[in-house]
């Protein structure tokens, strides 16, 4: 069986840039420690948007531009881009939301090659597009060992991290 790890969205945007934190900033080098980590395949979300964003319904709830595709925001954090370049294989799964169907599509039809044993998630924001995922591949894989490493993750704020976390706890993700 096979251990899957998932990056979501740890792009400059999310770290240092338009919705940065310092909480974010914090978890770079304990989220490339996790990319080399004793996982068989490893995926890397990307929040992609278009420069139509503000005319978006998430645009207008959230009125500040980030991740437009091919700008420095959208890359990948050049610590993180380091260590995934330094693996065997991986996959760069595009999301234009929160969630990614894509990315559940993609790990079912895995699952049917080999199947995945456990499915590990680590990035940003836990509270938005980390639950979110999590959620996504706790309905799709139920009975598989779902985890999300708190230390690995920020949120918006401190608490809205802590909320999402207890939240994933009691849907059965596990916590580390």
């Amino acid at each position: 069986m096979r251990n899957i790890l998932v990056v979501v969205d740890m792009q400059k945007d999310f770290v240092d840039g338009s919705l940065g934190t310092k909480e974010a900033c914090g978890i770079v080098p304990d989220v490339v420690k996790e990319i080399s980590g004793d996982y068989d395949e490893v995926y890397f979300t990307m929040d992609t948007h278009g420069e139509n964003y503000m005319e978006t319904l998430e645009g207008k709830n959230l009125p500040v531009v980030h991740c437009v595709k091919g700008t420095d925001g959208w890359k990948l954090d050049r610590q993180i881009e380091k260590a995934m370049k330094k693996l065997p294989h991986y996959v760069i799964v595009e999301k234009p939301t929160f969630g990614s169907e894509e990315l559940i599509r993609i790990l079912k039809e895995e699952n049917e090659k080999e199947e995945i044993g456990s499915i590990t998630l680590v990035g940003l924001c836990t509270d938005i597009c980390v639950v979110s995922n999590a959620l996504l591949c706790k309905a799709a894989f139920y009975e598989k060992d779902i985890a999300v490493k708190s230390d690995c993750c920020a949120g918006v704020t401190v608490h809205s991290h802590e909320a999402a976390l207890e939240t994933m706890r009691m849907c059965q993700i596990r916590v580390i």
